[in-house]
């Protein structure tokens, strides 16, 4: 669990006593520094550190950081908002404790996620860890309704060794092969140790289809940790790929043909302690709740593309039938559609029935994508909206005429296109607040100018490296 209470000046009750006594048991293990981490709108890990004896100083008044992070582009440009971009102005960082852990892959040092407040003690408009953790207490309170959530991890591995800027793949197997496994054997049996010494539950680590390519899956957690985690492990695959003599890219497209990688989540709605996508009396056993969340999901998809495939280059990877997910259609267990229920096996299904949502990449920030995911899923229990027919095979395969009397559409093929759905939805603005919407509106429209005039493999090669 993650730590939901704001953080004050002076720290949250006990907070600095057990800093205290957290950076006396980190420097007797050989920790020297403690990074402080957090993601900015652009989806790129922005980070501070300080010293392991300056932990409990951190939380109890926070570290400095400049808010015109919030509107820093993947190049570290930075464009402004009526109230964000300018060199005004102070945030204070504060670590969330119930999140620290000593880093496997990086000796020496430990992690935590931050939240950001000001000065004067009050919530950043513009913190997206704590957007999330509103958004998680106002379905509790508002719904009663709890979240468990999940992001698939992929990313492309190249050799360091290769020329700056290129990519070449590390592995020469055939997708999902036994001889890519264990040309990096090494390397994911370390991935796997640092995560279990991180305390991260891996349900699984293989190769995938692009070149050089893997994917972990990883145990659902809260919302606000699943998020944490996923900033962790990828943190853990660059660190240990580093140390193999291999570089890491989570780019949604390293190259301009083919596969990308992705950032799937799998998202469920409990209450009470119990699963609603499993044991109701709707469709594949969904309850009403859930049948409603996973319609208002799909309804907001076109806007919520620019927040879950925030990045030029990942319009190289949205292409219909790569299991990408790019039309406005749902189905049980169809890995073409965009939002598909995952039952699981007969016997476990009250454990791991879930949404997947599948138009996402790893340039999302991830506490942005799950809370716009969850709001427009309660925008749906809201209007007690119903999905419509489902999808099977392939969407691209339908015919104009049944695809649109299916209410199945093409999801933005630009982030142009994205944008606008999002400048025009109601719903998603008003969770994320004007001065984080008005962030998201104008760092998506700094990329989208950045890249005006690439063709695809120069977008693909700009972007490699970025994420």
């Amino acid at each position: 669990m993650s730590t939901l209470a704001d953080p004050v000046p002076g720290g949250r009750p006990g907070d600095v006593e057990r800093a205290s006594a957290l950076s006396g048991e980190l420097s007797g293990r050989g920790v020297q520094g403690i990074v402080l981490s957090y993601v900015d709108t652009a989806g790129v890990g922005r980070v501070k550190t300080v010293p392991t004896a300056g932990l409990a100083s951190a939380a109890a008044w926070g570290v400095g950081m400049s808010p015109v992070f919030d509107t820093f582009l993947s190049d570290d440009a930075i464009v402004t908002t009526d109230v964000l971009g300018t060199p005004d102005g102070d945030l204070r960082l504060y670590p969330d404790l119930d999140r620290l852990v000593v880093l496997a892959g990086q000796p020496g040092w430990a992690w935590a996620p931050v939240d950001r407040i000001t000065q004067d003690g009050e919530r950043h408009p513009g913190c997206s860890r704590t957007f999330l953790r509103r958004i998680v207490a106002d379905a509790a309170r508002e719904h009663g309704l709890a979240f468990r959530a999940g992001i698939e991890i992929e990313w492309s591995l190249g050799l360091d060794s290769a020329p700056a800027g290129e990519f070449v793949p590390a592995t020469t197997g055939p997708a999902y092969s036994a001889t890519r496994q264990v040309e990096l054997s090494a390397y994911t049996a370390d991935l796997l140790a640092a995560c279990a010494a991180q305390g991260v539950d891996v349900d699984q680590v293989h190769p995938e289809y692009a070149p050089g390519q893997f994917e972990i899956s990883v145990g659902a957690l809260d919302p606000v940790a699943a998020a944490d985690r996923s900033v962790l492990v990828r943190q853990t695959i660059r660190a240990v790929a580093l140390r193999h003599g291999l570089r890491v890219s989570f780019s949604p497209a390293v190259t301009a043909k083919g596969v990308g990688n992705g950032g799937h989540v799998h998202l469920s709605a409990w209450r009470d302690g119990v699963n609603l996508h499993a044991g109701g009396e709707r469709r594949y056993g969904m309850t009403a709740d859930a049948e409603a969340f996973a319609a208002g999901v799909l309804a907001r998809l076109p806007a919520l593309t620019a927040v879950t495939a925030p990045s030029p280059a990942s319009r190289l990877r949205l292409k219909p039938s790569q299991w990408a997910g790019v039309f406005t259609a749902w189905g049980l267990e169809t890995r073409e559609s965009a939002v598909r229920l995952v039952r699981g096996t007969a016997g476990e299904r009250g454990e791991r029935a879930n949404l997947e949502v599948k138009p996402v990449d790893l340039a999302a920030n991830p506490y942005l994508l799950l809370g716009c995911l969850i709001a427009a899923g309660l925008d749906g229990i809201a209007r007690s909206a119903v999905l419509p027919e489902e999808t099977t095979g392939d969407p691209a395969l339908l015919a104009a005429e049944e695809a649109e009397a299916r209410g199945v559409r093409r999801l933005p093929t630009s982030l142009t296109g994205s944008l606008a759905a999002f400048r025009a939805d109601t719903v998603l603005r008003a969770a994320l607040g004007p001065v984080l919407a008005d962030a998201v509106t104008a760092v998506r429209q700094g990329e989208i100018d950045a890249a005006h005039g690439l063709d695809d493999e120069r977008l693909a090669a700009a972007y490699r490296w970025r994420y």
